[in-house]
């Protein structure tokens, strides 16, 4: 993943509120859940989880589902979000030393 996209994901979850949301999306499994249950477990309502849904839906760390006009359900895209840590942890310990070893 280019640096300027992981930095632009890693931004839209610059908000405890967005990454609450995100971290509900997750813990509900792939179907996701509704718009008004998703409110209610992350304790976001009405505009403000609109805003956040929108601004995670952009940076595609979720999916959102909708029929007509209005969004029914959102859930977390799972390769998007372990795409991101995998980022982060793609080079683990890389410029760590080597052990040392014992010479008797």
């Amino acid at each position: 993943m280019p640096l300027e996209i992981a930095a632009s994901k890693f931004a839209a979850l610059g908000s405890e509120q967005r990454l609450n949301v995100l971290k509900t999306l997750v813990r509900s499994g792939p179907e996701g859940l509704s718009i008004g249950e998703l409110g209610q477990r992350a304790g976001v309502g009405g505009s403000t989880l609109t805003h956040h849904l929108r601004i995670l839906t952009q940076a595609g760390l979720i999916t959102q589902a909708r029929k007509g006009r209005s969004t029914i359900c959102a859930a977390a895209d799972y390769s998007e979000v372990r795409s991101l840590s995998e980022f982060l942890l793609t080079h683990c310990c890389a410029d760590c030393p080597a052990p040392e070893h014992d010479h008797d």
